[in-house]
């Protein structure tokens, strides 16, 4: 955060940045699991074997594992509003993108996209947690982190098969 953020934090309403965030978060996390169970369907659809459509998987988690450690530097070079714009705008245009993408190539292009969206997300919201609630305060913002991490990849599985039925 740039320092005139810092200097505001005693004086904001943590409510609507903290839902935003773990919004933001919940949607990149599901994301990651959702594919698990499109993936039969991706195959015959697009005529993939599985070790081409596994790539799906493997390039969004290489990317998404890219992005974690260059978010440190990215949050020190914006401000975090401009940040979470970006990383949701990107992650929003690569979910677009692999929406319509008639072929692999292009349905490749949007799941990387997406994922250097997410990456960004996980740890600018940890982060902002940090800086906007007191020490006392941490454990309890850190467990509802926590909770978003274990409830998205439940989620993501079920409402796939919900969707390609």
């Amino acid at each position: 955060m740039k320092n005139k953020e810092v200097e505001n934090i005693g004086h904001i309403n943590k409510l609507p940045i903290v839902a935003v965030l773990i919004t933001g978060a919940f949607l990149a996390i599901l994301n990651q699991t959702l594919l698990a169970t499109a993936i039969p369907h991706i195959m015959d659809d697009l005529n993939l074997s599985e070790n081409t459509a596994q790539w799906l998987t493997t390039i969004f988690m290489l990317v998404n594992g890219i992005m974690i450690p260059i978010t440190a530097f990215l949050i020190e070079t914006f401000t975090t509003r401009r940040l979470f714009l970006t990383a949701m705008s990107t992650f929003a245009i690569g979910t677009l993108i692999c929406a319509v993408a008639p072929n692999f190539a292009l349905l490749m292009a949007g799941r990387i996209i997406q994922a250097a969206g997410a990456g960004i997300m996980m740890p600018l919201m940890m982060t902002i947690f940090l800086l906007i609630f007191p020490i006392e305060k941490r454990g309890t913002a850190m467990g509802t982190v926590g909770l978003v991490i274990g409830f998205a990849p439940a989620l993501g599985p079920v409402i796939s098969g919900w969707l390609v039925e």
